[in-house]
Formats: C-alpha cells, sequence, structure tokens
C-alpha cells in the first residue's frame, strides 16, 4: 500500500527536470542589447562585427560582448547608459538605408541552454515598456475597392464582346447599375455577368427595359474583407519587422480590428512614423542628351533629375515618370532565367498594365531606369537600381534585375507588397508604457507573488506540519513548471498573467488541504495511517478534479472571448490549474509513498 513504481518515480523526475531546465534561462535575466540587421542585401558578416568591435573600443564604450547570432549582429552592455552612447557611436558608421540598429533586450543564458531551445519568458508591454495602438480597418473603403474593381472588369469584358452600354455606375441605393442601349445588349450583358462574374448577384430592376441591377455577393464581400485584414495584417508586420523593432506584437483583433505592440519604443510619433513607412518604386526613362559631368557640377538641364547608382555612378533621368509604385499589386524574388541573377517579378493593376503597355511600347530601344524609393527617418532615399534597354512592349508582369543577392532581391520584393495597405486604418486607441513603468510593475508583480507563497508556505508549514512541508515542495515546483511552459510556448506574460500565477498558488495548495483534511478525518474514525493516506487521496480526487475542471472551463472561455490583459490572465491560469493537478496529487503523492510507503505508522504528522 502507498507505494509507486520505479517508472512512475523516474516519470515524475524527468517531468520536473525538463521543468526545471527550461525555466532555467529566466534565471540569467536579460542583457541590455543593441541589434543591428542589414537591408537591401548588406551582409552580417566578421568584418561588420571587427568594425564595430573596433568602433566602440576607440570611443572608449564598455560593452560585455558583440557576436553575430542567427541574422544579427548582437552587442551586449552592462547598463543602458553604455548601450545609448553606443547607438549615437555606431550610428555614424553607416549610411541611412543600410543597416538598421535597434533597442532589445537579449538573454544572457549559456550558449548550452540555448542549443537545447532554451528561452526566457516573452514579457508583455506593461512589463516592457513601448507603445501600443488598436487599429481600425476601414471595412466600407474595402466594399468600394470591390466595387470600382467589377465596374473596371466588367466594363472591359463588355467592350471585348462589343456589347454597347450608356453607363455603368454605383447606384445611391447601393449596388452597381449598368444602362445598356437596348434589350438586346441587356439580355447579352446578362449572359457575360453569368458566365464570367458568379460573385456579381443580378437584382430585378422595374425603372428600365434596358437596365441591370447589380450587386457583389455577401460571401465576396466577407472574403474580401478578410484577404484586406489579412493582408494589412502582413503590411504591417513587414514594415515593423523591415525597420528593426524588437519582438513586435501584430495580431488581429475580432473581426476588423489590429493590435500592435511596440516593445522599446517609448514614442508614438515615432511609432506612427514606423508603421507608415513605405518602399515604392519609379520608373523613368534616361536623359541620354544631358551632359552628367555638368549635371554633377550644379548645370542640370530643366527636363531631366540627377541620380545615382548603387556604384556612385551618377545618371540623368527623365523628370517624367512613366509609372510609380502605387500600380504595384503583387512582388516575388527569384532568379532571372537567361542570367540566373536575382530578380524581382512585378505585377501591376490594370490601369498600371495600360499605362506601362502604351508608355514601353512608344520607347522600344531607349534606356529605362528603375529607382527605389523609400522614405525613413524623415529622408527620402533614391537610388537606381537597375538601367535596361526595352526590348518590347511590357504590360502587367514583368521583371527587374540589377540586385545584388538574393536576399536583397527577396527584401525589396517584401517592402513592394508593404508600401500599400489593402485597406485604410485608423488608430482608434494609443497608449504609452514607460520602461521604467514596466520595471516597476515586474518588481510589485514579482513581490506580490513572494509575498503570497511566503504566507501559504508558512501556513501550510506550521498546520500540517511534515505533510504541509511536502505541499510546499509542490507549490514551489508548480511556480517552476508555470514558468516552464510559459517559456517553452513563449505565451506573452502581462501584469494580470502575474496575477494568474499568485491566484493559482492558492488554487495549488487547496487541492492538499482537501487530500490532508481528509486524512484527518479517516484518522480520527479509527483507521490506520497507511489506510488514512490512500483513502485521504482516493476519496478527495474527485472533488479537486470537479473543481479543477470547473475553472479550466472558465479560464478558457476567458481566454477565447477576452482582449489582451484577460488573456494573459487566462492563459497563466490554465496553465497552473494543469500543472497543479500534476504537482498538488501526483507530486505529493509520490513524496508521501518515498517517506511513508512501507513502513509501520502509528500516527501522522498531518
Amino acid at each position: 500500500m502507498n507505494q509507486y513504481s520505479i517508472w512512475r518515480y523516474l516519470f515524475i523526475i524527468a517531468i520536473c527536470s525538463l521543468g526545471f531546465l527550461y525555466a532555467l534561462p529566466n534565471y540569467y535575466g536579460h542583457d541590455h542589447a543593441l541589434q543591428i540587421n542589414g537591408l537591401r542585401g548588406n551582409a552580417i558578416d566578421t568584418k561588420l562585427q571587427t568594425d564595430v568591435s573596433s568602433k566602440l573600443d576607440d570611443a572608449g564604450v564598455a560593452y560585455k560582448s558583440v557576436k553575430i547570432e542567427g541574422n544579427s549582429l548582437v552587442l551586449r552592455f552592462i547598463d543602458s547608459e553604455n548601450r545609448r552612447v553606443a547607438r549615437d557611436v555606431i550610428g555614424g558608421m553607416f549610411e541611412v538605408g543600410d543597416y538598421v540598429v535597434a533597442f532589445s533586450l537579449a538573454s544572457a543564458m549559456p550558449d548550452w541552454l540555448k542549443s537545447i531551445g532554451g528561452k526566457p519568458l516573452s514579457m508583455g508591454l506593461d512589463l516592457r515598456g513601448g507603445v501600443h495602438f488598436l487599429m481600425q480597418v476601414d471595412t466600407n473603403t474595402v466594399k468600394t475597392q470591390t466595387e470600382e474593381r467589377f465596374i473596371s472588369e466588367l466594363k472591359t469584358a463588355l467592350r471585348k464582346d462589343k456589347v454597347r452600354y450608356r453607363s455603368f455606375t454605383k447606384s445611391p441605393e447601393g449596388g452597381l447599375e449598368l444602362e445598356l442601349t437596348n434589350a438586346e445588349m441587356k439580355y447579352r450583358a446578362q449572359g457575360i455577368v453569368k458566365a464570367q462574374f458568379p460573385e456579381l448577384t443580378t437584382v430585378e430592376n422595374e425603372s428600365g427595359n434596358a437596365k441591370i441591377k447589380l450587386d457583389v455577393s455577401d460571401e465576396t464581400l466577407l472574403e474580401t474583407q478578410k484577404a484586406a485584414l489579412q493582408q494589412n495584417l502582413q503590411t504591417l508586420r513587414n514594415r515593423v519587422n523591415e525597420f528593426g523593432v524588437s519582438e513586435p506584437v501584430i495580431q488581429q483583433q475580432g473581426v476588423d480590428r489590429i493590435v500592435v505592440q511596440l516593445p522599446g519604443v517609448e514614442d508614438t510619433a515615432e511609432a506612427k512614423k514606423i508603421l507608415g513607412a513605405t518602399a515604392t518604386l519609379e520608373f523613368r526613362m534616361v536623359d541620354l542628351g544631358g551632359d552628367v559631368t555638368a549635371a554633377v557640377n550644379g548645370s542640370i538641364p530643366i527636363k531631366s533629375k540627377l541620380y545615382y547608382e548603387r556604384d556612385g555612378t551618377p545618371v540623368l533621368l527623365d523628370k517624367r515618370v512613366m509609372l510609380t509604385g502605387e500600380y504595384i499589386i503583387d512582388a516575388s524574388s527569384g532568379l532571372e532565367a537567361q542570367s540566373g541573377t536575382p530578380a524581382v517579378f512585378i505585377t501591376l493593376n490594370g490601369k498600371g498594365a495600360r499605362i506601362f503597355s502604351r508608355a514601353t511600347g512608344e520607347r522600344i530601344g531607349q534606356p529605362m531606369a528603375v529607382v527605389y524609393l523609400e522614405r525613413r527617418n524623415g529622408r527620402q532615399i533614391e537610388e537606381v537600381i537597375n538601367i535596361a534597354t526595352i526590348q518590347g512592349q511590357l504590360s502587367k508582369r514583368f521583371q527587374i534585375s540589377g540586385l545584388d543577392t538574393t536576399e536583397e532581391a527577396r527584401t525589396l520584393a517584401l517592402l513592394l507588397r508593404a508600401g500599400a495597405l489593402a485597406a485604410p486604418i485608423e488608430i482608434v486607441e494609443e497608449r504609452t508604457v514607460g520602461p521604467s513603468l514596466g520595471q516597476d510593475n515586474i518588481e510589485r508583480g514579482f513581490n506580490s507573488m513572494i509575498i503570497g507563497m511566503f504566507f501559504v508556505l508558512v501556513f501550510m508549514a506550521i498546520y500540517y506540519k511534515v505533510f504541509g512541508l511536502i505541499a510546499n515542495i509542490a507549490v514551489i515546483t508548480n511556480v517552476v513548471m508555470i514558468v516552464s511552459l510559459l517559456s517553452i510556448l513563449q505565451a506573452t506574460l502581462t501584469l494580470p498573467g502575474i496575477a494568474g500565477i499568485v491566484l493559482t498558488v492558492g488554487m495549488a495548495v487547496d487541492a492538499n488541504v482537501l487530500i490532508f483534511q481528509r486524512i484527518r478525518e479517516e484518522i480520527k474514525n479509527g483507521n490506520s495511517p497507511q489506510m488514512s493516506i490512500s483513502a485521504g487521496y482516493d476519496k478527495a480526487f474527485s472533488t479537486i478534479a470537479d473543481a479543477n475542471i470547473t475553472t479550466l472551463i472558465a479560464a478558457i472561455v476567458l481566454f477565447s472571448f477576452g482582449t489582451g490583459p484577460i488573456k494573459g490572465f487566462a492563459v497563466t491560469l490554465s496553465l497552473g490549474i494543469v500543472t497543479s493537478m500534476f504537482t498538488a496529487i501526483v507530486g505529493t503523492r509520490a513524496l508521501v509513498n518515498l517517506l511513508y510507503g512501507k513502513k509501520k505508522l502509528h500516527k501522522l504528522s498531518v
């Protein structure tokens, strides 16, 4: 009686060991760090590492290490002041747009923990500091854009089949209204709509025999709005990631809202600039008649503009822009078929395709330049990335080359895709959490957990004696298991999440209180100590299970329907319920069996 087999002990030891192991990264804390990422193909290599180290040494800035970690160069510092000075020193090393230098917190855990996938807790904005935006996506604009797209496409189809119409506009009552020249044209138009545009539904229209009332189906509108929201999410992720914000949170909330959290950013104006940053292209003809040398010296022709290629070569381009990036609807990277060099494959919308087709068709045999434009930190970056002779008439899909690396091609394609939002967004809520307030929240939350645990542990040790000490070991193990799971899952720990852990501490001992009280009752009823231990665990189990399952259901509901802070509370509460069931029942039973099993007992210290 009251014995576990060896494999059960080994299983419990293995689970607890893994818990302690993956909670260990949080023991080492974080270093104040700078993270350097290369943009548009600029490499993170040992040369850059050496140059940065030398620059810091020359400036007398104290640092812990300068290492390449993944695709970034990470600089670790003793304190935030040295990090701030280092950023100012390093910022002067690079041309604007070559590299991005961002504040971050780098885990100080040893390499052997990293090698087994160890990660520290991911802390929320209320604990780390930063800015929070809640953005509303304008779904009405999505509907308008969808209707305008169908008008354009249906007009093209009608002209192709020589169907004559007087007007095709949006109706004041809603939907689209197509007025044909006669009943025969109406009949033919209805056939085209039915065959080529299943997304449009025909509504009976009594205002005229030659009119057709059309509506975009609800399913199509819903899918379009979902696609616009997802594209906006990806666009915002692309912008934030490319501009070096460390560990951002960008996620959907509800059906038409997006939450953006930027840790480490204190100025909302700066954050708005980051979210508003764009990259695009311009296509211009090369001015073959202008004097480049004279232009460099300040004598630029009236109809031309001076640009520079990536290698610094000056070039004169026509002031008139053939095509801008606003017409780009997709961009992907790959390799050019003939030369095998990196390239970006561009797709234009219908209007852009018509403009580009006409412009290139009139200039076959002439050189055309592709100008890359990006606005960052209030500065406009302009450079010529490609000059090529127009060999034929270009249209909806084409490619641009002249890029140095495949990584640069991927980055350019990504920035082009991120250049425009699928639907307008409006910031409906914004707030800033300072780093000092975040640190204060961490300290208060940690202190509340320590104080709460202290009183619980003291009470259990005094009231339940040896069994109370066993319960205390289970409580401490339970907290470690929660931290371990949060670290493994990379679930964000927030201030309400700390409250969830504190609540879990109380709930964890609740199970042991039920068990221990049951053991006391069994002893009072005259049962032997061994029988009392067995009956205490067996008879209290169903009550404990019922209480924890109902609480778990409530936590799942909170997570499903709650917003950020509520979700953080629900996550830690859910994980705490699962781990407390393991530690309070299985864990304490193993310790009790190990301590009292196979022994002839006359009394229990409970």
